[in-house]
């Protein structure tokens, strides 16, 4: 059978653009329609409501201020009512207060006067391929594991946001999670094709910072032979995760507050800015507000970096969860062998504080892997110690600091897996962060039976 002749038109998007000024509605249609959209005006809050409860809109582009409100008030009407509409604020130049307001009330993203066109057009781009809601499973990247109410909660969290351009900070311990969250949440929005690049803001020498982040020129520097692109070039049109961003020095924060803000970085040895479009996605298992207070980091960049707040719970706060995660992870684990746990086995698992969260829970189920016979995996193949569990998340009484090597030692093996777990099992950069030499720290292990591979 021969194709249909006369296909269906596609549906031309729809945006609805809200403002008082002519000259700016004037502006913001002619760029919308040279490219290929169809465009309805509003001159103010009232009228816009009007026109969203009675058609349908691919897009919202609202002036903050308008004669009998602010562009808030269009941004919480569809809010309030769910509608599957994106609304975008346009902002006094260097208002970035009614910004992180608009993002907080649930606007997709947000354009600062006078308008930029590229930056329109990216942001117009972005919003207008926005998947769709879905109820179905997600599928790609692995997910978050537990139902305890704290996960359900984070889960509920990433399906608000995933859709948004806001800035999300992901705070929680080590091992908990966050990089995984800031891929699930990419993984719904309109940059779930485009690059997601992760930096360890603690793993980059200060002199470095800022030529790794913004690039460099050609001749910028000793040994810069050739024009070279930053994390910001890289996370072009897509996603920049800034992990352990607590780790910046203050002279980098500065430089990037700026660059978050005029979305235009400077590579070094360059006398230009040039746009960039990427969103920001940062975690610390630190706790930035109290860095705040005690000015170790900028009160402007945290309130533009948490704009919204994520926080990861800890294991031991989901102990109900601790078999079931358990065997999720033996499942991936165990190569298809025929492995189980033996019911001991989940129990001391599940009386264990976990310092390292679900990444160590996830090394003790490798090791105890290696270690188990006849396909079971028994209490002692996971080699915890009587010290590790006896706590079950509350402090032992006195009694239990007796005999004191014993409880000496149980501190000193939770602060070593602690850091194995947060270098993820190398041994000379935990031996770093623990401030003892490789030797001391390799003698420590051996004596406490701590076993894991030196990455």
């Amino acid at each position: 059978m021969s194709p249909n002749p006369h296909p269906a038109a596609a549906r031309v998007p729809r945006v609805l653009v809200v403002d008082d000024e002519p000259d700016i509605l004037e502006l913001l249609e002619l760029a919308l329609v040279r490219m290929g959209l169809h465009v309805e005006r509003a001159r103010n809050a009232g009228e816009a409501v009007r026109q969203l409860d009675g058609k349908t809109f691919d897009l919202c582009l609202t002036d903050m201020r308008l004669p009998d409100g602010d562009g808030l008030d269009v941004v919480r009407h569809i809010a309030a009512r769910n509608m599957d509409v994106p609304v975008a604020v346009i902002t006094a130049h260097g208002n970035m207060e009614n910004a992180i307001t608009a993002l907080k009330a649930g606007a997709f993203d947000y354009l600062s006067k006078p308008v930029a066109l590229d930056q329109l057009r990216t942001l117009v781009k972005a919003a207008l391929k926005l998947p769709q809601p879905s109820a179905g499973a997600r599928q790609g990247v692995s997910t978050l594991l537990g139902h305890s109410p704290a996960m359900e909660k984070v889960r509920g969290l990433i399906e608000r946001v995933e859709r948004s351009q806001a800035p999300v900070h992901i705070s929680g311990e080590s091992g908990s999670g966050k990089e995984l969250a800031a891929r699930l949440i990419v993984e719904k929005s309109a940059r779930c094709d485009q690059p997601f690049v992760a930096v360890n803001c603690g793993a980059i020498p200060e002199t470095l910072m800022e030529s790794e982040f913004f690039g460099y020129r050609k001749g910028a520097f000793t040994g810069a032979d050739k024009d070279r692109d930053g994390f910001f070039q890289a996370a072009s049109g897509g996603t920049l995760f800034l992990d352990e961003v607590a780790d910046l020095p203050l002279a980098m924060q500065v430089k990037l507050l700026r660059a978050i803000q005029e979305k235009k970085v400077r590579k070094v040895g360059a006398t230009q800015e040039e746009p960039v479009d990427v969103r920001i996605i940062s975690a610390t298992h630190r706790a930035l507000a109290e860095l705040v207070q005690q000015g170790g980091f900028r009160q402007d960049l945290y309130y533009r970096l948490n704009v919204i707040s994520l926080p990861m719970p800890p294991l031991r706060e989901m102990r109900d969860d601790i078999a079931e995660i358990t065997k999720q992870l033996l499942a991936q684990l165990r190569c298809d062998a025929k492995i189980e746990l033996a019911p001991e086995a989940v129990r001391v698992l599940s009386r264990y504080d976990f310092p390292g969260n679900v990444r160590e829970l996830e090394n003790i189920i490798e090791r105890a892997l290696a270690l188990c016979s006849g396909g079971v995996i028994t209490a002692d193949d996971l080699q915890l110690t009587p010290a590790d569990i006896g706590g079950a998340g509350s402090k032992p009484d006195m009694p239990g600091k007796y005999p004191l090597g014993d409880y000496l030692d149980g501190i000193e093996r939770a602060a070593i897996l602690e850091a194995l777990n947060q270098t993820g099992f190398n041994r000379t950069a935990a031996a770093k962060v623990l401030g003892v030499t490789f030797r001391a720290l390799r003698y420590r292990m051996e004596r406490l039976g701590i076993t894991g591979s030196d990455k």
